[in-house]
């Protein structure tokens, strides 16, 4: 097992996929360096998705400013004369705005209202986006109705390549839309340790009404939003005030956390990104040297420098926690465990789950109700009922996954 970091890129069209995953490098070293820190990069991989939707990427020969291929910003470093600003007001206005969007577009069931502002929006200026959430099909259309899936697997299988490492998954701008989407609902088997959001649109209405509907549907109706399964140790978020796409910058207001404890910690941060003249408070390149991500990345790079017996035994604790923590939450939930399944009359019980010394209170169960399965639990119930629960399907029952 080693310590991988995985990359996404967001919006827009991107030069090659080499250049781009260089200066992604370049980017980060430059932040270690300027921060003390005296790590070196782990392997790295950049999922690159820009040619799905753009025929050709942009160019470093292209001189004409005109051509939509120009590529005006490349990676430079850091100038020594940026002017960090007060944006005290700035953050209280965008604060008390965000809340009236939300209070705006968003039902309390978080499905989305005046969907025809946003999707004009959408597609006068996110064409990604547009793409991405496409969803009336036809003949002509077809290529894009495919793009989507197209993107999420290319994510998908360079998750499944690193399966059995330490991933470090760092996903800018639009990026963490699609992160989000494959960690939730394609591979919730494949662990993260660290999740990293640089710019992020998924506070904003339209996305959170995306992902709420879609986490509806694996949840069985919950009523908000809540941190990917798979992430197991962090889920760092980082925004600078000026980012308009992270205009809704406190993600931890908006998803609560998962089984193992896990939700957004949001970090204000000052992307310094510049070029002849001209700032970008977006840019990735930016996020990637500030010196909080730095933090982050040269605690992840660390932890792949313990011993084999150092590993062995923080990977047997966090395996124990992570049994008693599932166990736990679905002894919570021992009503909505039994009560689907029950189709004859109920009678009240009281039911006694043996399990690390925890008992539930009184529920309804059918009567003489019993579920058959491989690995059996013993359940004493009152009445002299029995009932006899698999120890996976206890965990699904109650909508808990590994």
């Amino acid at each position: 097992m080693a310590n991988v970091i995985i990359g996404i890129h967001g919006l827009g069209n991107k030069p090659h996929k080499e250049i781009l995953a260089d200066w992604w490098k370049l980017a980060m070293t430059e932040g270690l360096k300027a921060n003390n820190f005296s790590s070196s990069l782990p392997r790295f991989e950049l999922v690159y998705w820009a040619d799905i939707l753009y025929d050709q990427p942009l160019c470093l020969s292209v001189l004409d400013v005109d051509n939509p291929y120009y590529l005006r910003e490349k990676y430079i470093k850091a100038s020594g004369n940026f002017v960090v600003e007060n944006h005290n007001l700035r953050k209280k206005l965008q604060d008390f705005v965000n809340h009236q969007l939300n209070r705006i577009f968003l039902n309390e069931d978080l499905s989305l209202n005046y969907s025809y502002i946003t999707d004009a929006i959408v597609r006068k200026y996110f064409y990604e986006l547009e793409v991405y959430y496409k969803e009336i099909c036809t003949v002509e259309n077809a290529y894009i109705c495919k793009a989507k899936e197209l993107i999420k697997e290319r994510l998908q299988q360079v998750m499944e390549k690193y399966r059995e490492d330490d991933i470090l998954l760092i996903c800018h701008s639009m990026g963490s839309i699609i992160a989000f989407d494959v960690l939730s609902f394609l591979s919730p088997h494949i662990p993260v340790q660290t999740f990293v959001t640089m710019g992020s649109p998924l506070g904003l209405p339209i996305i959170v009404s995306k992902i709420a509907a879609e986490q509806k549907q694996m949840k069985d109706g919950a009523d908000h939003m809540f941190t990917p399964a798979s992430v197991t140790k962090n889920w760092f978020n980082f925004s600078d005030i000026m980012d308009r796409i992270a205009f809704n910058y406190q993600l931890a207001d908006d998803f609560s956390e998962n089984w193992r404890g896990v939700k957004p910690v949001d970090f204000l941060v000052v992307n310094s990104y510049q070029i002849n003249g001209h700032r970008n408070p977006h840019k990735s390149y930016g996020y990637l040297r500030t010196p909080e991500f730095a933090k982050v990345l040269d605690e992840f790079i660390q932890s792949e420098r313990l011993s084999l017996k150092e590993k062995i035994k923080r990977k047997v604790k966090q395996i124990i926690l992570q049994v008693k923590a599932k166990i736990a939450r679905c002894i919570g939930q021992p009503e909505y465990l039994l009560q689907p399944h029950c189709q004859n009359r109920r009678s009240p019980v009281r039911l006694v789950l043996n399990l690390y010394g925890r008992t539930a209170g009184h529920h309804n169960l059918c009567r003489g109700q019993t579920i058959h399965c491989q690995l059996l639990i013993p359940v004493q119930v009152e009445m002299q009922y029995l009932i006899q629960l698999d120890f996976l399907q206890f965990f699904r029952l109650a909508n808990c996954w590994f």
